[in-house]
């Protein structure tokens, strides 16, 4: 793949390019290697690394960014939701890295295939926002509804089976991406402000509408609809009793029988030729869906809402079978990619990183004002690959990281009524 380096944006800032294993990580490096360390890395060369995950964060570019900066090579595998949680569930032996979102980690972690991480061997944890730590992006935040990441990032010890409520120095994930999702909307073909969730099941867009057919994704997108047009007010939007899914769906299949729908998507590709084509005009969408329409000339906003943002985040866990050399790598990649290169490539997507003062590092002035800070552009914003997303001026559909996710009302979740979830899902697709 063409690098799409530049020197301001995908270096550090104000010093030389130096590889991972020198500088900043040598403690660390000493300190989670056993052995001699010229030996490590005399062999590090021979690891292979596979890793699986959705194609959201399973990026080319950064494997061949760890060959250059590390030296070993990590195999990568995009998939859709359901199929990472089912392999993560069911293969352990297919992989060495899991890179899965934390709602997943209520089906995984019990079938005990990924190994709890010590943190004391996490150069940047102190740094990891607290989100993902204590449940609150500021000392003062309401934790959302849904499952948080924190109540699943922590277990109990080393063989740790049990999800604790504190940081117990064994994480289930590192902590790596997020985002607060909305709904996407074309201004040029709605020609009006749209403030609501509820907007998506609004007559006036019949048959040009879209959700995503990922139902523990779509059931939270509903649920964000339906208590925005008054008709149901949930206990815990991510934890739904029967009564409240068979309430959600009725309303949300019924509008599918009127024609509200265009589409159903699956896949980031879909979604981003329903809203480029101009079929669809207002659907659930993810961060980078929205540049890439952009991309192509066409406007589109991730819009706002009055009742706030859809969250989720991701992390990387480690495979039950990881030891020695291909265990002590596996750290030393986590800590790389909590550096801040990978999370200015991701800052530049739209999404953020779990260690944002390292991404800084990575990024211009001009870049992290824009995406982090909420300030209008002072030049064009490209993305990863050089591509211009938005001309001097702009601003972030949102605004500020504390804007946004100071604003986030529920967290993609499992619920304990999954089964019958999934089932009234499948029949909402089918009416």
């Amino acid at each position: 793949m063409k690098k799409t380096e530049t020197p301001d944006t995908m270096s550090p800032k104000g010093s030389q390019r130096r590889t991972f294993l020198k500088g900043a990580s040598a403690a660390v490096a000493a300190g989670t290697i056993t052995g001699a360390p010229m030996i490590w890395a005399q062999n590090i060369k021979n690891v292979t690394l596979r890793q699986f995950g959705t194609g959201v964060s399973n990026l080319n570019d950064v494997a061949n960014k760890v060959k250059e900066d590390l030296g070993f090579t990590l195999e990568m595998t995009a998939l859709d939701s359901d199929t990472v949680a089912q392999r993560a569930a069911t293969q352990p032996k297919s992989f060495d890295i899991a890179d899965i979102e934390y709602w997943i980690c209520k089906k995984v972690w019990p079938a005990g295939n990924l190994q709890p991480m010590d943190t004391s061997k996490i150069a940047n944890y102190d740094k990891i926002v607290g989100i993902f730590r204590n449940g609150k992006l500021n000392p003062d935040s309401v934790i959302a509804q849904g499952t948080a990441p924190h109540s699943v990032g922590f277990v109990d010890g080393p063989n740790g089976k049990k999800f604790v409520d504190n940081e117990s120095g064994w994480m289930t994930l590192i902590p790596t991406i997020y985002n607060a999702d909305t709904l996407g909307i074309r201004p040029d073909l709605i020609g009006r402000e749209i403030s609501t969730w509820a907007e998506l099941l609004n007559p006036e867009f019949k048959g040009k509408a879209s959700i995503l057919d990922i139902s523990s994704i779509g059931i939270m997108d509903a649920a964000m609809v339906c208590e925005a047009m008054g008709e149901i007010t949930y206990g815990d939007k991510g934890n739904m009793t029967r009564d409240e899914i068979d309430k959600t769906m009725a309303i949300f299949t019924e509008a599918k029988k009127n024609g509200q729908f265009r589409a159903f998507w699956k896949s980031f590709d879909e979604s981003v030729n329903l809203m480029a084509s101009g079929e669809v005009v207002i659907q659930s969408m993810w961060s980078p869906a929205i540049t890439a329409v952009r991309s192509k000339g066409i406007p589109c906003v991730y819009q706002p809402l009055k009742e706030g943002y859809r969250s989720w985040g991701g992390g990387l866990g480690l495979s039950k079978n990881l030891s020695g050399l291909e265990l002590d790598a596996a750290y030393e990649y986590i800590n790389w990619y909590l550096s801040g290169w990978v999370g200015g490539y991701l800052m530049r997507q739209g999404y953020y990183s779990a260690v944002p003062e390292t991404s800084k590092n990575f990024m211009s002035d001009d870049e992290w004002g824009f995406w982090f800070e909420g300030k209008p552009a002072q030049g064009d914003i490209v993305n990863p690959q050089g591509v211009v997303m938005e001309k001097a001026g702009a601003t972030r559909d949102g605004g500020s990281f504390q804007d946004r996710m100071g604003r986030v009302a529920c967290w993609n979740a499992v619920m304990d009524e999954n089964q019958h979830m999934v089932r009234k899902w499948n029949e909402f697709i089918a009416a």
